[in-house]
């Protein structure tokens, strides 16, 4: 989840009944949705005796203190681990794997019934997941083609907070809200429901 450190595991297998020694050289990088690097984040090495039909996990952690500045809207990390076997001839093997940090900033609570010409006030909450305070929070509500920008108060680390919104519904039917919360530390985090709005 964005804000939170990240936690992996390499699990390396020796299917030989021989013993063997792997050098595995990891490192991460934040990217771009078209795989290009923006930044490396982590560069790591180590060795690893593995024997016969024996297998050993190792831990990667990535702290929010080493990626945060760097992700892009994308919010993509590309891992890899190139594991080497010594004495193999030049055996090698890559492991790669993108991750894509999830939100869960915006909640958007509904009202259960909401009929047309009739006044509705939904709950918007968002929150700062970062373990540092945020400011300049600004709320963009899009809905019924119109756009709605909201100035919001600075969160301390980890806080949520809500708004009320109301509107009134011309028409029956669905309706998309979008909701769009930007900081100085991150943006474009979007949170978005499907109205049912019933007849009169």
């Amino acid at each position: 989840v964005f804000g939170k450190d990240i936690n992996l595991i390499l699990v390396l297998s020796n299917l030989s009944s021989d013993r063997k020694s792997v050098r595995v050289d990891m490192s991460a990088s934040t990217i771009l949705y078209t795989r290009r690097a923006v930044a490396e984040i982590l560069k790591a090495a180590t060795s690893v005796e593995l024997g016969p039909k024996q297998g050993k996990h190792i831990r990667v952690k990535i702290p929010y203190t080493h990626y945060g500045k760097y992700l892009t809207t994308d919010k993509r990390i590309q891992v890899t681990a190139l594991c080497e076997v010594m004495g193999a001839h030049g055996l090698k093997l890559l492991v790669e794997k993108t991750i894509i940090l999830e939100d869960t900033n915006i909640i958007i609570k509904l009202p259960r019934r909401v009929v047309v010409n009739k006044a509705v006030s939904l709950e918007i909450s968002y929150a700062n997941p970062l373990p540092e305070p945020v400011s300049r929070c600004v709320l963009l509500v899009t809905l019924m083609n119109q756009q709605v920008k909201i100035n919001l108060a600075r969160l301390a680390p980890r806080e949520r907070s809500k708004i009320y919104f109301e509107f009134t519904p011309r028409r029956a039917g669905p309706l998309q809200l979008q909701v769009d919360f930007s900081c100085d530390k991150f943006s474009h985090v979007k949170g978005f429901v499907t109205i049912a709005v019933a007849p009169a």
